[in-house]
């Protein structure tokens, strides 16, 4: 059903979290516990300031971690270290996703607002190691995150990647303006359709997405 859509594609490139696994894993219900405890401590305010100020960082300037830089010198590294330290053993295994994601002709990446150390451990958890060409981070963009267009062509441009020979895959939609304004195809991957203009696909089963692609 989607293959004409995709026949120009040669460089395919996925979102991390809620996109190469399930919302139901609640990866973020971890992260943002310890995101805010790490603005609690760096900044030193109390537990509802933190959470009040992870979320409005968070909508302001794409990610906390670009609030926290832009508004009070945070150093990334420790930072990007300590939130994704988590525990990813109820992640399953998924066997066709890989089988699907392997057979796409042309390049395969992997780009997260996450740093990419923490990628690599999910892709592993998922049984998706090896079937990438690239995974990047945010730290890849010199911290500058998704949604800002000149984050993606920072990635893009590391990668060698033509956008308009390239398909995006991702949860947030705030993280497709950009990509197709760059003249990507575009993909939610998410519950629920929505009617935006930047969407050209919307799928809340990748792997059987995948397969109509193919």
């Amino acid at each position: 059903m989607h293959a004409a859509s995709f026949s120009h594609v040669r460089a395919w490139v996925f979102d991390l979290d809620n996109t190469l696994y399930p919302p139901e894993a609640r990866l973020f219900d971890q992260i943002e516990v310890k995101m805010t405890d790490y603005v609690m401590r760096s900044i030193g305010v109390n537990r509802a300031e933190a959470d009040h100020l992870r979320d409005l960082y968070w909508r302001q300037y794409g990610t906390t971690l670009a609030g926290l830089m832009a508004e009070h010198d945070v150093d990334p590294g420790p930072y990007l270290t300590d939130v994704h330290e988590i525990d990813l053993s109820h992640l399953e295994k998924a066997p066709l996703l890989a089988e699907r994601i392997r057979a796409l002709p042309g390049r395969k990446i992997v780009y997260t607002n996450g740093c990419s150390p923490y990628a690599h451990r999910v892709l592993q958890a998922r049984g998706l190691t090896g079937i990438f060409d690239a995974v990047y981070g945010v730290e890849h963009a010199n911290f500058l995150p998704k949604p800002e267009q000149a984050a993606f062509e920072a990635i893009f441009a590391l990668d060698g990647l033509a956008p308009d020979q390239g398909a995006m895959f991702e949860d947030d939609l705030r993280n497709l303006t950009a990509p197709h304004a760059m003249g990507m195809r575009t993909v939610h991957v998410a519950p629920h359709a929505t009617g935006h203009d930047h969407i050209h696909h919307h799928t809340d089963d990748l792997t059987a997405f995948l397969s109509q692609v193919l």
